[in-house]
């Protein structure tokens, strides 16, 4: 078996322990290469059966013999091109590792708007002459309902830190998935607008496919409960851009806390700049101490599991897009 490992931004490096227990995984007589990205693994590509990395389309068109890919990426949008989702060739990822970083990042960026912690920190020593005018502002999350669009790991982490806060919690999915972690009961999409309309904080946790993107536009906006609080740390695509805008600038829209937006990274003069009550990070929740060593241990899981010829872990519905 050929293992092509690629290095990326969320897979920085590759211990020797590491290396050693994919080779070990991959079995005797398996070749295992350690690249620093697509550009170098095209050198490489054509016998390479198994993936860790991404692939974009012009490396997929060299690999005859690849069979299955372990993305180091949560979202999983940039595969989704025809050629691979309908290839035979399995995708598996990182579903369910990752809500627990993600989740930090929504709620300190929550509590930058709802504790004015953002206004503080831009205004330095300035901030005493606000502090009247900041403790007239700030509110605290007890009692507050969030709801949360996207019931996978990312949901379910942000539903756990919800219920710690105090908070009432209700959330949705696609699919038809368990509740728990401070849910009730998990409503289907066809509730999305009762769900916005009586949440003061909407947690954007789903995943960008064909059936999300922009999906927060003018109409929803609209109906959500007036001076609510967006949350968005998966991907800045769900929401329209402009319709976000726009709703900020109308006072609907209570404030927002983004770490992705749609086209991003956005110009010094974009108009999301100007609003106080927005605080937005650049693209940065994916970042954890953890998160590379525990997609390696599943790819490893999954490598004896490939060779065993039984379920893997992590498995991508291409064609539903995560």
């Amino acid at each position: 078996m050929n293992v092509l490992i690629m290095k990326g931004l969320t897979l920085p490096s590759v211990s020797d322990a590491e290396l050693a227990a994919i080779a070990e995984a991959a079995g005797p007589g398996s070749n295992v290469t350690l690249v620093d990205g697509a550009k170098e693994a095209a050198a490489v590509a054509a016998d390479v059966e198994v993936v860790l990395g991404v692939m974009p389309a012009k490396l997929f068109a060299a690999m005859a013999a690849l069979r299955w890919v372990h993305a180091t990426a949560s979202g999983v949008d940039m595969f989704m091109y025809p050629e691979f989702v309908d290839s035979d060739v399995v995708l598996t990822g990182e579903k369910g590792l990752v809500g627990g970083h993600l989740a930090d990042h929504g709620f300190g960026l929550l509590l930058a708007l709802t504790r004015q912690i953002h206004t503080a920190i831009k205004l330095g020593p300035n901030a005493w002459a606000r502090r009247e005018a900041m403790r007239g502002v700030e509110i605290e999350l007890e009692g507050l309902t969030m709801g949360i669009v996207g019931f996978g790991g990312t949901g379910r982490a942000m539903a756990r830190r919800a219920a710690a806060f105090g908070m009432n919690v209700v959330a949705l999915d696609e699919l038809e998935v368990a509740a728990g972690d401070g849910v009730d009961e998990v409503w289907p999409r066809a509730r999305l607008e009762e769900l916005v309309g009586r949440s003061d904080v909407v947690a954007v946790c789903c995943p960008l496919t064909k059936a999300t993107e922009n999906l927060f536009d003018d109409r929803l906006f609209a109906v959500m409960r007036p001076g609510a609080i967006l949350v968005n740390v998966t991907r800045g695509e769900v929401v329209d851009g402009d319709a976000l805008v726009r709703a900020l600038a109308s006072g609907h829209l209570g404030g927002a806390a983004l770490d992705v937006i749609s086209g991003e990274p956005l110009a010094a003069d974009h108009p999301i700049w100007g609003f106080d009550n927005v605080a937005m990070t650049p693209h940065t929740a994916g970042a954890s101490q953890l998160r590379a060593g525990r997609n390696v241990s599943r790819f490893v899981d999954n490598l004896v599991r490939y060779r065993a010829g039984q379920p893997l872990a992590g498995v991508v519905d291409k064609q539903a897009g995560f």
